[in-house]
């Protein structure tokens, strides 16, 4: 499978729990509807914690993979 293309990256290696899912906040606020952002982490709470600010917030989780310790999500802003 192939890495979706993306129009920022949000690169929180080496944060923990809640600074990704923060950081992944702001960016989606500045980002423009459609936009994609992949967010590259070290947590293992992201697992939990982007998928359901995903869920609530109505965002579209169009992809994630985990190699070895790192973890990669991209979102897609959706506009209301």
């Amino acid at each position: 499978m192939t890495d979706p293309e993306f129009d920022h990256l949000l690169d929180t290696r080496g944060l923990r729990c809640p600074e990704p899912v923060m950081m992944l906040h702001r960016q989606i606020r500045k980002m423009a509807v459609d936009e994609v952002v992949c967010v590259v982490a070290t947590d293992p709470a992201t697992e939990r914690d982007i998928p359901q600010f995903c869920e609530f917030l109505s965002h579209t989780l169009i992809q994630h993979s985990k190699l070895d310790d790192e973890y990669r999500y991209w979102v897609q802003k959706v506009g209301r």
